[in-house]
């Protein structure tokens, strides 16, 4: 997948400044699609140039201009045509998991505090998670939000994140536990090792 996709879907909400994206990106679409702001700014001067998105400035007062983009008839027939191929297969690539894979003949304990932030990590995007999910519900449960919405895509991908984050710890308890029964077998403790590592 390509940002100018994943900027054009984002712009499926209506106009947006790039200020806006950039906040859309980072609590709802970095969960499939990450992208810092200045990589937004670009893309969203590629698209205008290429015609798939309108600018406007909006003066402001006390503040710098702004400029509001939104999605033209051309963006909207690429965004179509987009949807309507096959996408290419995903693959994980993930330095935690090389650390993981070499951890018999490195630092374990290392390892497992790498592990152990990577929960927490979790735990703190499903939060995240949890908030935008309660504002896109305001108050209805989710089979009437799933056939009341105007758009059920970005509650998916919601969806799809957490079920991402949930399984990420689900995971790292499981590789915890392993290495710790692994060091006890051993007359040590990765726990111990790593907290004291850290201290």
């Amino acid at each position: 997948m390509s940002l100018k996709h994943a900027v054009l879907a984002a712009l499926l909400e209506g106009e947006a400044s790039g200020y806006d994206l950039a906040k859309i990106f980072d609590v709802s679409v970095a969960n499939f699609w990450a992208a810092t702001p200045q990589q937004l700014y670009r893309e969203l001067d590629k698209l205008a140039e290429a015609g798939l998105i309108t600018a406007r400035v909006v003066e402001q007062e006390r503040r710098p201009n702004k400029r509001m983009f939104s999605l033209t008839e051309p963006g909207m027939r690429d965004l179509a045509a987009y949807t309507a191929a096959p996408p290419r297969p995903s693959a994980v690539r993930d330095e935690l998991l090389v650390q993981v894979q070499a951890c018999d003949g490195g630092d374990t304990a290392a390892v497992r505090g790498f592990v152990a932030r990577r929960m927490e990590t979790s735990r703190d995007k499903l939060a995240r998670y949890d908030r935008l999910r309660e504002r896109m519900l305001a108050g209805r449960d989710e089979e009437t939000y799933l056939d009341e919405a105007e758009r059920v895509g970005p509650y998916l991908t919601l969806m799809r994140g957490r079920f991402f984050e949930e399984e990420n710890l689900r995971w790292g308890e499981r590789a915890l536990a392993v290495l710790d029964r692994r060091a006890a077998a051993r007359g040590g403790s990765v726990a111990d090792a790593t907290a004291a590592a850290t201290a």
